[in-house]
């Protein structure tokens, strides 16, 4: 099946959507129990921890933990936001930089300034937009981020998103209140699809859309460690307490290209298997071998793969026993959890 298709639907009684591209499963949303991303709490300065520049906050659902702190006393209130999701037995983490996103624009109260996506590289279609922005934002001090979905939208439905973003912000900055609180729930994944799943695709959004459109067959798939990779070969993913161990298995092929090919398959396949369950953190490459006059053309591979790829992926590089190493931000949480 050719194209593009989202699907809003339960999966084992909670909130799920699904993106398939050309009938291959290539993203995956399920709500947890957890707070999401983008909840926004009043939180309470704890106590700071001394040598990380760090400080743990109290908020109604848990302790929270905010780097890089300079000036914040304990007892003191504040707003954070959650950035991610936390390991089994850590602290929230949070940021004290909030981010108001909607499916065209981000409203940033912190960083004044209107921009536009450099993705949107029109210059037309850049002053239209801007001129959009400046009417909607009504000279409010706050900072605007026009996303690349902004591209040929039909204006009004932009100034209205921007609108409701500038009105958001305006009513949790302006809460009254100093005890810790819940001043916004972050996205579900329905309202989380149609905001970051902009592309055009059919939208389905009767009950057993997971089922009709073959979702709950790939599943079976995500929830193993094993993902087959072009020519034979095999991507297998395991997550333990300190990394995520990824192993690259050329399988029949015994030719001398065999771990270049099986590598290089890797590299396009990966971001995929990371995102599909829900794995961050440190990251381990143990690649088919292959030689180290290769390893440049991998390291370009893997970068075009993670450019395209929405959560924020570095890519550290390797290490004196060939290994190769990233760090990924915990935005989701890992899909064994969400389905324990």
């Amino acid at each position: 099946m050719k194209g593009r298709t989202i699907i809003l639907d339960h999966y084992e009684g909670r909130e799920a959507a699904a993106l398939m591209v050309d009938g291959r499963l290539d993203d995956l949303l399920i709500a947890a129990d957890a707070p999401a991303p983008g909840t926004i709490y009043r939180a309470r300065a704890d106590r700071p921890v001394k040598g990380q520049g760090g400080m743990f906050l109290s908020t109604p659902d848990g302790a929270a933990f905010l780097r890089q702190v300079k000036g914040l006393r304990p007892g003191a209130p504040l707003l954070v936001q959650v950035t991610g999701h936390a390991e089994p037995g850590k602290a929230l983490p949070v940021t004290a930089k909030l981010l108001f996103k909607s499916r065209y624009a981000i409203v940033t109260p912190d960083a004044p300034g209107l921009n536009v996506s450099r993705t949107i590289r029109d210059e037309d279609e850049r002053d239209r937009l801007l001129e959009i922005a400046h009417e909607a934002m009504g000279g409010r001090g706050m900072g605007l981020i026009l996303r690349s979905a902004c591209a040929g939208a039909d204006g009004d439905e932009v100034a209205r998103d921007i609108e409701a973003m500038v009105d958001l912000a305006a009513q949790v900055l302006d809460d009254p209140g100093s005890a810790p609180e819940k001043l916004l729930d972050g996205d579900g994944p329905h309202a989380q699809a149609w905001r970051d799943w902009t592309d055009p695709a059919e939208v389905v959004t009767q009950a057993g859309g997971f089922e009709t459109h073959g979702v709950l067959d790939t599943l079976e798939t995500v929830r193993g460690i094993s993902e087959p990779l072009s020519g034979g070969a095999h991507l297998y993913v395991e997550a333990t307490r300190a990394l995520v161990a990824v192993d690259v298995n050329t399988g029949a092929d015994t030719s001398l290209a065999a771990g270049l090919k099986a590598n290089l398959a890797c590299a396009r396949e990966l971001p995929r298997a990371l995102r599909l369950r829900g794995l961050g953190g440190q990251i381990t490459l143990d690649l088919a071998p292959m030689a180290k006059k290769d390893r440049r053309g991998f390291e370009t591979a893997l970068r075009a793969a993670f450019r395209a790829d929405a959560i924020e992926t570095t890519l550290a590089g390797w290490t004196p026993l060939g290994h190769y190493e990233l760090q990924r931000q915990r935005s989701r949480l890992p899909l064994s959890e969400a389905l324990a």
